[in-house]
């Protein structure tokens, strides 16, 4: 069960190490431009975006992303892990999160929407196959 779950694992600390590049990026942001959070109470994030440029707030914008798609992969994985897998699904799993940590550095450092479309459209393919052997996984299970 352990080799299904680990791909899981690693993307659960990886959306952790883009929280905490979030948390450097924004401390520095916040010193750039002079901000002083107490003048600001209940500030969002996107409330960012009217003092500072865009590119300025990639890594938080990466971040909500990672809590987005891959909580279906979770789900998928879970799903696998208690009906039953493959070292394809296993393959897959390691796919899709080597993707997504792509696509965070991509997205946190260069942005180009073209190529970040490509990189999401890919992990999206390999979601979707994921996601389609989770439920035959449990199709195929015996009725209890």
């Amino acid at each position: 069960m352990k080799e299904i779950l680990l791909p899981a694992a690693v993307l659960v600390v990886w959306t952790m190490v883009m929280a905490f590049w979030m948390l450097f990026d924004r401390v520095q942001m916040f010193k750039r431009h002079n901000i002083d959070l107490s003048q600001h109470p209940g500030a969002r994030g996107a409330d960012l975006a009217k003092v500072v440029g865009p590119k300025e707030d990639w890594p938080a914008h990466n971040y909500v992303h990672l809590l987005e798609q891959p909580t279906i992969f979770y789900v998928a994985v879970f799903i696998l892990a208690l009906s039953a897998f493959s070292p394809l699904d296993v393959a897959l799993a390691w796919a899709y999160v080597a993707i997504r940590i792509v696509h965070s550095i991509f997205q946190a450092t260069v942005n180009k929407v073209p190529v970040r479309g490509m990189i999401f459209g890919i992990s999206s393919l390999v979601m979707t196959v994921l996601a389609v052997r989770a439920l035959l996984a449990v199709l195929s299970l015996p009725s209890v």
